[in-house]
């Protein structure tokens, strides 16, 4: 019996949907993250980012999947039996997230199966959505991770 990490495959019910924490939407990060890796206007000039259609400055979409991405592991991902995950399905940019927001996320689990194939881990797919403080949708995404059961075969 397993018994090294705090979540396995067997603890995810579906239709259980928790929030997984928040973090507030640091402007120098913005443009950090975005200097480096998504070098838009929008997201590396407060000038160019007045002009844009967005009125301001904003996070690149996918420094907000990674803010996601650092909830999740803090809520639960490194405590937990996870083999990793082959992708993700429908990530939407709802709306412009700016320095400043407090984001809170939330985890749904749509779907669990055993491993057709491998007898000691399962199948999780699961529905992520971040709010921010008004309470709006500003991404959405799903996708599947593997766990391994809390007890083998």
């Amino acid at each position: 019996m397993n018994t090294k990490f705090k979540t396995y495959w067997e603890d995810f019910k579906v239709g259980n949907r928790e929030s997984i924490g928040s973090v507030v939407v640091d402007r120098d990060e913005v443009i950090e993250f975005a200097t480096r890796y998504d070098p838009q206007p929008f997201h590396v000039d407060e000038e160019a980012a007045k002009q844009s259609i967005y009125g301001g400055l904003i996070a690149s979409g996918w420094h907000t999947c990674s803010m996601l991405m650092r909830l999740m592991c803090d809520a639960y991902m490194l405590e937990s039996a996870s083999l990793g995950s082959p992708g993700l399905e429908n990530v939407r940019w709802l709306r412009p997230v700016r320095p400043g927001d407090t984001l809170t996320a939330y985890r749904t689990i749509e779907e669990t199966r055993l491993s057709g194939s491998r007898p000691d881990r399962g199948i999780v797919k699961t529905l992520w959505e971040v709010e921010n403080q008004k309470g709006e949708l500003v991404l959405t995404m799903s996708g599947v991770n593997f766990f391994l059961k809390r007890q083998a075969g």
